[in-house]
């Protein structure tokens, strides 16, 4: 089983910016799809983006499309997500998940998680 840790969370202004970072070990990355996963306070854990193993591939929520960007190094055994124009909205938990076979876009396709790191964006 791969393990996750996510990082690059914290308190950022609306407009603002923030990149995280996803690393794995105990497996290595390039046979896993990955994906970003948010859960707000009292909600349900939503799907943000999802790429491939080789990285050709991606996909994005619609309410984030155009503000958020998933990508993968699998050499560094990592994936990331570039938040551009940070909405108060956009505060929540993001998670990090894998899966080695790319089944579809909710939680309960990806088997491996991470702990999650907070973004709260202020207004």
């Amino acid at each position: 089983q791969v393990q996750l840790v996510e990082s690059g969370g914290g308190l950022v202004r609306a407009g603002g910016s923030l990149r995280l970072s996803c690393e794995a070990s105990g497996r290595t990355l390039s046979s896993y799809a990955m994906a970003w996963f948010r859960q707000a306070p009292g909600k349900e854990r939503e799907f943000v983006a999802a790429i491939s193993w080789s990285g050709d591939s991606t996909y994005s929520a619609d309410s984030v499309k155009g503000r958020f960007t998933i990508s993968r190094d699998n050499a560094k055994n990592t994936v990331y997500l570039q938040i551009d124009s940070l909405k108060p909205e956009d505060t929540a938990v993001y998670y990090c998940a894998a899966d080695r076979q790319f089944k579809g876009f909710g939680y309960r396709d990806f088997g491996s998680w991470g702990q999650g790191t907070q973004v709260t964006v202020s207004s």
